[in-house]
């Protein structure tokens, strides 16, 4: 079987395939084949190796993952006359294979072994009743953010009581209170969250060490896919997993980690040559995706990240299209740069790709009015959803005191909210809707729940500003509640079409997929690299990575897009392009309009309009100077 198996694999890959000297870190650039090599690794070292599949661990992070690499496996050895026998290699999730452990050694790990295992809903409604016996208005201050801040402390193996050293601010404090009482109630109904599976599980291979020595003795080979997505919680799990037998192979790529507001941490890469001072660095550059002008110039972008090792990947595919930059006037004009080059009835060769959600808006509305089917994919369509359908309804009830159905709507949302509201005599008439809009979230103080370093809040608090570009729209309110109407009718019927259709989604819900044509859009400083990320290093390097996946979703043909002037969060803005477009070199791009020919069309508006300290210690536009993170 091995020299058959080995034929369909280029050279870096046969040596990761074959590789049997120890820990072992495969560092795969984007679209090089890593899954390829995890299940041709594990069918090699079954059907060549002589190892047996009860020692085979294999864990990703989708219960899909690892199902379609199981299949992958027994189609190799079928295929190449072995038995299929990769039924026998444990293989999941870190939280599936966490949950069998705790129940199999559930008297040493101290849980219930028939404990339950609580959904984000579950959670959700715990997070509620502390409150509740705490005294904390959950109108002050939203469950799932206190959910958010406890999951992150867990995956970083903070309990309650080491919490409260990490407190800063009102928001930290409220969690110090609630994680200790949520943990036993947690205890109180035999129930473990997420994180806990996770947690428990790294405190009884610490604490046990007779457990550990037979789980080690069982999974003699563990193999672990996407580790740049790690956490604390989980690298610590495959670190005592790898040492007993040293038979530990990871793929990740650091360029691609882009996840760290969930709690991953790309470091756990670098951390491995510490832990294991034996580990054997395997590259895999080869890509098989895209052309090379698009790989050299993803390359060219995130090489400016100094914090982690950067692959430079390359293709037999030859050069291929340059990239196409297009300045347009507006952000409207860019949606219509889209669909204009939608060259063939084959939709589903193209994907749309945005740095927040709160963009998807104008870019739905353009793709309606053309009647050019779309998919969004990874989220919920602008009009529907939550905090703008709950601000509509407020505005449907100055217009229309009578409606109802609006009136609950705002209820749900909460009564305190809504008395304030009632309290307000609001004059509607002649009045602009910006100014009523605006009026509303005032007086209701609907943007309070939110917290602004939460990443779910801010992407919902971006969402309602997205709702003022709207309103700027249209003077009469009556007329703006209207036009949003007969958008969601037309956005309900679009949400038919499941296939061919064009896939609009944001960067981050885009890693791991590929098409034939990716248009970038919103390539402006503090569109993309997002404004949050100005005064954090590290935040800006995660923008990079995330810039560099989005442009290596790109098989044949990239387009990258910005606006001179952008209609967003309800302000006209005139950002410069974006530092990424203008790190790539000329001779990988084409301007998709003659404006915009070279450093004279885009580079140089940036180079002269960077971010900087002002003598004040303000931060703006400082012109003429480059600034450097």
């Amino acid at each position: 079987m091995g020299m058959e198996i080995l034929r369909e694999l280029n050279p870096a890959q046969q040596e990761a395939v074959k590789f049997s000297g120890g820990p072992l870190l495969i560092l795969a650039g984007a679209g090089s084949g890593k899954t390829r090599v995890l299940t041709y690794r594990v069918a090699y070292m079954i059907g060549e190796g002589g190892v047996n599949p009860e020692n085979v661990l294999l864990l990703t992070f989708t219960n899909k993952a690892a199902g379609e690499m199981m299949g992958r496996v027994d189609n190799l050895l079928a295929r190449h006359k072995s038995q299929a026998i990769s039924q026998k290699v444990t293989g999941g999730t870190f939280h599936s294979f966490c949950a069998r452990v705790l129940r199999r050694y559930a008297d040493e790990a101290g849980v219930d072994r028939n404990f339950v295992i609580f959904d984000e809903r579950d959670q959700l409604d715990t997070v509620r009743q502390v409150m509740t016996v705490l005294g904390i208005d959950p109108k002050s201050i939203r469950p799932g953010s206190i959910l958010g801040a406890i999951g992150g402390a867990k995956n970083e193996l903070i309990g309650p009581a080491e919490y409260t050293s990490f407190t800063r601010g009102s928001f930290t404090n409220t969690v110090a209170r609630v994680y200790p009482v949520y943990q036993q109630l947690l205890t109180k109904y035999r129930a473990l969250d997420f994180d806990d599976l996770l947690v428990k599980t790294v405190a009884l291979l610490k604490n046990e060490q007779g457990v550990l020595k037979k789980l080690t003795g069982q999974f003699r080979y563990v193999l672990v896919d996407e580790y740049q997505d790690t956490n604390k919680a989980q690298y610590e799990i495959t670190k005592m997993l790898g040492r007993g037998y040293r038979q530990l192979t990871v793929v990740g790529d650091a360029a691609q980690a882009i996840y760290s507001w969930r709690g991953a941490d790309y470091r756990n890469l670098l951390l491995l040559k510490q832990d294991f001072p034996d580990l054997t660095i395997l590259n895999l550059e080869q890509n098989y995706r895209s052309t090379q002008n698009i790989l050299s110039a993803a390359n060219r972008v995130v090489a400016k990240n100094t914090d982690h090792p950067i692959l430079k990947l390359w293709t037999d595919r030859g050069e291929g299209e340059k990239i196409t930059v297009y300045e347009a006037e507006n952000e409207l004009m860019e949606a219509q740069y889209v669909l204009d080059r939608l060259t063939s009835d084959i939709f589903s060769d193209f994907a749309v790709l945005y740095r927040t959600n709160a963009q998807s808006r104008v870019l739905e509305e353009a793709f309606l009015h053309a009647g050019i089917p779309y998919s969004l994919v990874g989220g919920v369509r602008f009009y529907e959803r939550k905090e703008i359908k709950d601000i509509l309804a407020y505005l449907r009830l100055v217009v229309n005191p009578g409606d109802e159905v609006a009136r609950k709507r705002a209820e749900k949302s909460g009564k305190t909210r809504l008395n304030k509201f009632s309290d307000t005599n609001f004059q509607f008439l002649k009045r602009k809707t910006l100014d009523l809009l605006d009026e509303v979230l005032k007086v209701t103080g609907y943007l309070d729940q939110f917290e602004q370093m939460d990443e779910e809040d801010a992407a919902r608090l971006e969402n309602v500003k997205e709702l003022r570009s709207v309103a700027m729209e249209f003077d009469d309110p009556a007329e703006f509640l209207e036009q949003i109407t007969l958008t969601e009718r037309e956005s309900r019927r679009a949400g038919e079409y499941k296939s061919g259709s064009v896939t609009l989604m944001t960067l981050h819900a885009a890693k791991g997929l590929e098409f034939k044509t990716v248009f970038m859009v919103g390539m402006e400083e503090g569109l993309f690299p997002h404004s949050r990320a100005f005064m954090d290093r590290g935040q800006m390097e995660e923008e990079r990575r995330l810039c560099y996946v989005g442009m290596t979703r790109a098989m044949d043909k990239l387009h990258m897009t910005y606006a001179r002037q952008r209609l967003y969060f309800g302000q006209r803005t005139n950002n410069p392009v974006s530092r990424f477009v203008a790190d790539i070199p000329e001779d990988y791009i084409v301007a998709g309009n003659v404006r915009s020919t070279g450093k004279a069309g885009f580079a140089k508006r940036f180079e002269k309009e960077s971010w900087g300290f002002d003598e004040e210690g303000n931060w703006k536009w400082k012109p003429e100077e480059e600034i450097n993170f």
